[in-house]
């Protein structure tokens, strides 16, 4: 082997360990960046800043899209989170959502609600579905003046895809029950008992905020199928439905925060945290 190809060959080793290196590189200084930011952030606030952040990244070099949302990974990380948190030590918790599963987002809401120091939700651009319960267990929602929340009816999964449990429902109302067919009629009764269900969620989260009156307002503005379920709520909207525990001004560090979750290889969970120190 001469020379030449001993300096090809030499090249192309050092063009594949860059290539194995950088991306790696690249994700240690964005998080080194976004561990910085969130201890600006926590202490300018005084709180415990968790991040639930599902933003679309790029994978690796290759540019694929990746879709994340709310799952177990996520309720198990956050719960543990929120459990080490001191009682008495306020949470203020990023969240920047599509969405996703109903049971990871009920726990999430769940043991936000129980934290005894003050919890609040800041949402800079979307927090839909199970993004939304999550918010109605803070005591306080800030959100950009743009951002917006959306319903939180449940879905069903059907041979004919994703449908609405209210829309389901809204079947019997409209045919004879000899009319309709034993999977329909199947789906329906799944769907009551998921409505009735998400109906008693949102209750148990806000009914000690507001009284019965507002209570069953809310729980039929975003339950009972009013709206689409990709439905933008806006801020606006949500400052006249919740009243007062909501508010659209944000830190700037939020924004600085989100720029840097546009790019890199995404975490095992939508969940980061700075350990809160005594």
């Amino acid at each position: 082997m001469d020379g030449i190809d001993v300096l090809l060959s030499n090249s192309w080793t050092i063009l594949f360990l860059f290539l194995l290196i950088y991306p790696r590189l690249q994700q240690s200084i964005i998080q080194m960046e976004r561990n910085n930011a969130l201890k600006s952030l926590s202490k300018k606030r005084k709180s415990n800043v968790i991040t639930l952040i599902h933003r679309q990244e790029t994978l690796s070099l290759l540019g694929l899209p990746l879709s994340r949302y709310i799952d177990i990974d996520d309720s198990e990380e956050l719960l543990r989170v929120i459990r080490l948190t001191p009682e008495d030590q306020s949470i203020d918790l990023i969240i920047h959502t599509p969405g996703g599963i109903a049971l990871a987002a009920t726990q999430i809401a769940f043991a936000l609600k129980a934290h005894k120091g003050k919890t609040v939700v800041i949402v800079p651009h979307y927090a839909m579905s199970g993004g939304t319960l999550i918010a109605l267990a803070a005591d306080e929602i800030l959100m950009d003046e743009h951002a917006v929340l959306g319903p939180v009816d449940p879905q069903m999964q059907t041979s004919k895809g994703v449908v609405s449990a209210s829309s389901i429902l809204r079947v019997l109302e409209k045919k004879k029950i000899d009319e309709i067919d034993d999977e329909t009629l199947y789906f329906a009764e799944e769907a009551r008992k998921a409505l009735e269900q998400t109906k008693d969620t949102v209750r148990k989260l806000i009914s000690d905020k507001y009284d019965l009156e507002k209570t069953e307002e809310i729980v039929n503005d975003l339950v009972t199928g009013k709206y689409t379920h990709d439905y933008p709520i806006t801020a606006e909207k949500v400052c006249s439905l919740l009243g007062q525990c909501t508010t659209t001004r944000l830190p700037k560090e939020v924004y600085e925060l989100m720029n840097l979750y546009k790019m890199g290889k995404p975490q095992k969970t939508g969940i980061e945290y700075v350990p809160v120190t005594q």
